[in-house]
C-alpha cells in the first residue's frame, strides 16, 4: 500500500542515518516535507542535498531546550505547519544493574527520554493547529527488559508510557493528535552494529537471510512509522508497535 503524505509538513530527530534516515527517505517519497535533525552536521546536509528540494537539515541537540525552540521556530517561519513529529533519535549503551554508572544511566535518559518529553510538548502548539500525528521510536527492551541494556531499558520504557500520557491529554483535549510508538528489537543500524559481540555477521541473522531472524533493516521499521503516521492510521491512538519478528513472544 502506497501512502499519500502530500503538502504534509514533518521533523524527523536522528535522521543522519539509520532508521532516522529511512523513515526521512519514506516520508519525502510520499509526498512529505521533511526537516531532518541531528548532530552529525556533514553527514545530515549529505543526505539530505541528495533527497531534493523536499527535504531539509537543520543541526540539533534533542536535549537541548533552545534547539528545539529554534528547530520549530524555524519550522514555524518557512512551512507555516508541523503535520508528524518523529522521534527517533537515541543512543545505546550495554551494562546491568551492578555495573552502569549514574553518569551513563542519566546521559542515556536525557538523550533518549528526556528528548522526547521536549519534542511532544513544544511542538504540541504547532502540531494541534490542523491535527497531525507523533511518532516515538522506543525498543522492545522497554517492553521486555534486558538485563545487559538497562539503562536503555529503562529509558525506552519511558518513552512507552510517555507515549500513552499524551495520546491520553490529546484525545481529552480533542487535539486530533495522535501518538504512538514503534518498538523495534535488532536493526541493522550503526549503533547497533557497534554493540554486537566480535565474530557475529549480521548479514546472517536478518529477516532477509531467514524470515524467522529477528534483525531487520531500518526500513522495515520506517514503513512502520510511516503507516502510523498516515492518514490510514487515523483511528490508532496510544499503541505499542511491535516490529521484533516475534522476538517479544519468544520471550528474549
Amino acid at each position: 500500500m502506497s501512502y499519500s503524505m502530500d503538502t504534509r509538513v514533518a521533523l524527523v530527530t536522528g535522521a543522519a542515518s539509520g532508521v532516522g534516515l529511512a523513515v526521512a527517505k519514506q516520508l519525502v517519497a510520499a509526498g512529505a516535507r521533511v526537516v531532518m535533525t541531528d548532530l552529525q552536521q556533514e553527514k545530515g546536509e549529505a543526505v539530505a542535498a541528495e533527497m531534493g528540494e523536499q527535504a531539509r537539515f537543520l543541526t540539533m541537540d534533542v536535549a537541548s531546550p533552545d534547539d528545539w525552540d529554534r528547530v520549530l521556530t524555524h519550522i514555524q517561519e518557512h512551512e507555516g505547519r508541523l503535520d508528524v513529529l518523529v522521534n527517533n533519535a537515541g543512543i545505546l549503551k550495554t551494562g546491568t544493574i551492578e555495573s552502569t554508572e549514574l553518569e551513563d544511566w542519566q546521559r542515556l535518559h536525557r538523550v533518549n527520554a528526556d528528548s522526547v518529553f521536549l519534542g511532544c510538548q513544544k511542538s504540541l502548539p504547532l502540531l494541534k493547529q490542523q491535527g497531525g500525528a507523533i511518532v516515538n521510536i522506543s525498543s522492545i527492551a522497554a517492553l521486555a527488559g534486558r538485563n545487559d541494556y538497562l539503562a536503555y531499558s529503562a529509558s525506552k520504557g519511558s518513552v512507552a508510557a510517555l507515549t500513552r500520557a499524551v495520546a491520553v491529554h490529546c484525545r481529552r483535549k480533542k487535539y486530533r493528535v495522535r501518538c504512538n510508538s514503534v518498538h523495534p528489537d535488532g536493526v541493522l543500524t550503526p549503533m547497533t552494529l557497534a554493540e554486537l559481540p566480535q565474530g557475529i555477521d549480521p548479514n546472517q541473522i536478518t529477516v532477509d537471510a531467514d524470515p524467522m531472524n529477528r534483525m531487520c533493516q531500518p526500513e522495515d521499521v520506517a514503513s512502520a512509522v510511516l503507516y502510523l503516521a498516515s492518514d490510514e492510521a487515523r483511528a490508532v491512538n496510544g499503541i505499542e508497535l511491535r516490529v521484533d519478528s516475534g522476538q517479544f513472544i519468544m520471550s528474549i
